[in-house]
């Protein structure tokens, strides 16, 4: 057993369901997602074999944990572009999932959709299958920046998916933006957000433009704001956003009242999450240590290897955490929230005591990057604007590559 993280006992940590769906319409420049360019020949019942299979395998797992296995408390379809999976598909994923573990009361279920890959028939469809949250890929209104991006939507479209999505009977709906775009001012980053309150969601996700490695932006750089001009467009971003009463919650989320995202706000608490599909990435309690494990990233080679019902041949890295580890990826994920994490959710969730972190934490409280308050730790708003800063405080001794990846992967939750 990892001394680092003896006391944790899974049966008090949400369990959550990640399935990705691999395929989009056309890969984005500025996308560093394990996402793949749809093919005529694409197999989505096969590949819904796979992700099956791989549902039963991690049962297997999970009922090594305890006698009384937790039920999932939410489930998110990410991708690619899940809303190009047939809702049929869904409904099986959803039905499986369900008979092996078990759903919670008022369990969240989100799938994502591209606003040019989606039509009324198929939001009816899914909303049929038991999806009650949708997270839109709006990015921008502005037909210009949304053809800079390589969207295969445009603004009427964006718009008339949301109508839709309505119409289809979702009352819980995430618009997701971008602001600091090629060539984007001020005004237009702020009309965005505008346009976006006018259509009223409940939810609504806006973040940074970056340059991610192994991207065509990346090797082709476009002309981007100045890091002056990316401050007054998140000032503007944020101010108009509390006016209308979306709260931000996190670095990159606004929510109205009870609106938060479940699923995520798990991954931001350092819950668990089953990961199936190409390439997801899962983590779990087990045996009193963490888990992390991530399966094959390439579609065909995910497929084969669940072929048959065969879990011989499964490829999966894994790595146990240490307790350098541990603090880090906590602290890499909680601090990004607004109101922060409480001592007894660290202790909950890590295994360690409050006290192994006190003398980071006395630092940063001086520096005015964090505040502790009421057994309660949270990024002051000067923190805030030094995030990275403020974590780099907590990377371990001899930060691995894996580290690094969890660091990329939390930062992608919140797209």
């Amino acid at each position: 057993m990892n001394d680092a993280v003896k006391h944790l006992n899974p049966e008090s940590i949400p369990l959550a369901l990640y399935v990705h769906l691999p395929w989009c319409v056309k890969k984005c420049p500025y996308c560093d997602f394990n996402s793949h360019e749809q093919k005529t020949d694409t197999d989505f019942a096969t590949y819904t074999d796979a992700v099956l299979n791989d549902l039963n395998w991690e049962l297997e797992q999970h009922q090594s944990l305890s006698q009384n296995h937790r039920k999932i408390s939410s489930i998110f379809f990410g991708g690619g572009t899940p809303s190009l999976f047939p809702a049929k598909q869904i409904l099986r994923i959803l039905r499986h999932a369900k008979a092996l573990f078990g759903f919670s009361n008022n369990i969240e279920i989100t799938l994502e959709a591209n606003p040019g890959a989606i039509d009324q028939a198929r939001f009816d469809q899914f909303r049929a299958a038991g999806v009650n949250r949708l997270s839109i890929g709006v990015q921008s209104f502005n037909n210009n920046h949304l053809t800079a991006l390589g969207r295969i939507h445009d603004s009427s479209q964006a718009q008339n998916a949301f109508t839709c999505a309505r119409e289809a009977g979702f009352e819980n709906i995430n618009l997701d933006l971008m602001f600091g775009l090629p060539e984007q001012s001020i005004a237009q980053a702020a009309q965005d957000i505008d346009k976006a309150i006018e259509l009223a969601p409940e939810h609504i996700s806006a973040y940074q433009l970056t340059l991610e490695a192994n991207t065509l932006f990346h090797k082709f750089p476009p002309a981007l704001p100045d890091e002056d001009t990316l401050s007054d467009m998140q000032q503007q971003i944020v101010t108009r956003l509390f006016d209308n009463g979306y709260a931000r919650y996190e670095v990159s989320a606004y929510a109205r009242e009870s609106k938060q995202c479940v699923h995520n706000k798990n991954y931001w608490l350092f819950g668990d999450y089953i990961g199936v599909g190409a390439g997801a990435h899962g983590k779990q309690t087990r045996n009193g240590c963490i888990l992390r494990r991530s399966k094959s990233k390439h579609p065909t080679r995910y497929i084969k290897q669940w072929q048959n019902n065969s879990t011989i041949a499964i490829e999966t890295n894994e790595r146990i955490l240490d307790a350098g580890e541990t603090v880090f990826e906590f602290m890499l994920n909680a601090l990004r929230l607004s109101d922060g994490f409480s001592y007894a959710c660290f202790e909950q969730n890590t295994g360690l005591s409050i006290t192994s972190i006190d003398k980071k934490i006395t630092e940063l409280v001086e520096q005015n990057f964090l505040e502790n308050k009421t057994h309660r730790i949270k990024t002051s708003d000067n923190g805030f604007l030094f995030l990275n800063e403020v974590l780099q405080n907590f990377l371990p001794d001899t930060p691995t590559n894996d580290t690094v990846s969890a660091r990329i992967h939390a930062e992608a939750i919140s797209r």
